[in-house]
């Protein structure tokens, strides 16, 4: 692949960062997005590399003034630790041939590498001798996300658990997205409590406003129920359908409607789920929706729910889809997870763990109660506006870079 983009240098006022993503291609990776275009806008110039897919599959181009740089992906579908060694053994090659690039056409201070994988300080390693400092971007738990994927430890686990080790102590600074990942990288990182910083994942509460939403979904039943996000067997969705035919046959709630939104390995054994239960007409599928489509999907519904089981990982994380229904004013039904009740407190209601009957419980008495959905609503929305927007993260992710650049200067 031909990838000549024309040279750049920075000014001597200006200082480069390399973020190196490989979950998702950028801009639909909202959280990198606007860790980047903050940068950017604090003055760095900010080069990303990532890999293509969903419709984003120009191999270079300026964004908001971020240089992205992509590369293709395999078609095989991520099903176990080999599919994952795949994958991950070609970005590698990819992102080292990609850095070469952005580096001959300006050199780089930092590389910010997101996790999943924890392999990207491997890549810091190598510009580490030309001055290059690393910043870990430490997005998910990976020992605890093989736990939930395959379910037991294992030499792999252990492996996991090294490699998350080798990212701290090669990373200068690291940013976690909540206090659990913070804890984490002191104890297990051994980092020093002053080169950790929260970023806490949020959604950007300019393009988050409450609207009416797409006719499309609101006309579907009088009480529309939405789930955002990645459907996988960690995700619980197979709770979520066990839920919904309770919700539906034992509280006999026949005017319900489930829009759900997203892509991933168990969509398909979902679907077949709520077919063989006889519930497809309760449940539409819209697949991946972004930016404009996905709000105005967001907007329609009137309870969001987050069925992510009990587990070592979940209990840590913070669900982007449980912010993003509060930012839009939505009540919200969870598993009582730790970091869940952290971020949206009185705007949820929590179902006893891991159990789908009492999921649809909570469900059912925010569907009787109007008004309690307007309470909760609204105290979710006040939450994003005043304590827990981007607006409230970005002053700590480019304190993280005041720090790491400190650090460069010493």
């Amino acid at each position: 692949m031909n990838l000549t983009p024309p040279s750049f240098t920075a000014s001597t006022a200006q200082s480069h960062i390399l973020i190196v993503v490989e979950n998702l291609p950028v801009p639909l990776d909202r959280r990198v997005w606007l860790e980047a275009t903050s940068c950017v806008r604090a003055g760095y110039v900010v080069s990303i590399i990532s890999p293509m897919g969903l419709g984003w599959v120009e191999p270079y181009e300026i964004l908001e003034g971020v240089h992205i740089y992509r590369h293709p992906v395999l078609a095989e579908a991520r099903s176990g630790i080999l599919d994952y060694a795949r994958e991950y053994s070609h970005a590698i090659w990819h992102w080292f041939r990609l850095a070469k690039i952005v580096w001959q056409r300006c050199p780089f201070d930092v590389i910010q590498g997101c996790n999943p994988p924890d392999l990207i300080f491997i890549l810091a390693l190598r510009y580490r001798w030309q001055g290059v400092r690393y910043m870990f971007d430490h997005h998910d738990v990976c020992p605890e996300l093989l736990v939930a994927k395959f379910g037991k430890r294992s030499i792999v686990y252990w492996l996991m658990r090294l490699l998350e080790r080798l990212s701290f102590a090669v990373a200068s600074v690291s940013i976690a997205t909540n206090e659990s990942f913070r804890k984490i990288a002191i104890t297990r990182g051994g980092k020093s409590e002053s080169d950790v910083f929260i970023v806490r994942s949020a959604p950007n509460i300019d393009h988050f406003i409450p609207a009416e939403g797409e006719h499309f979904y609101r006309k579907k039943a009088k009480t529309v129920l939405g789930y955002v996000g990645v459907i996988g067997v960690q995700e619980g969705m197979e709770m979520l359908v066990s839920a919904a035919s309770h919700l539906i046959r034992a509280h006999r709630q026949t005017d319900v409607h489930f829009v759900i939104i997203g892509f991933g390995s168990a969509l398909d054994s979902m679907i077949r789920q709520v077919s063989d239960l006889k519930l497809t007409e309760y449940f539409t599928f819209t697949g991946a929706l972004y930016q404009t489509d996905l709000i105005a999907a967001l907007n329609a519904i009137d309870i969001g729910l987050a069925c992510d089981p009990k587990n070592p990982m979940n209990d840590m994380s913070t669900m982007n889809k449980v912010m993003e229904y509060m930012a839009l004013g939505k009540p919200v039904v969870q598993f009582d997870l730790v970091e869940g009740r952290v971020s949206a407190g009185s705007a949820s209601l929590y179902a006893t763990l891991n159990d789908p009957t009492d999921f649809a419980d909570k469900i059912n008495l925010l569907v009787n109660d109007r008004d309690l959905r307007g309470t909760m609503g609204a105290e979710g929305r006040r939450r994003m506006l005043n304590e827990l927007s981007w607006t409230y993260s970005e002053p700590h992710l480019l304190a993280a870079y005041a720090r790491i650049f400190s650090k460069l200067k010493s």
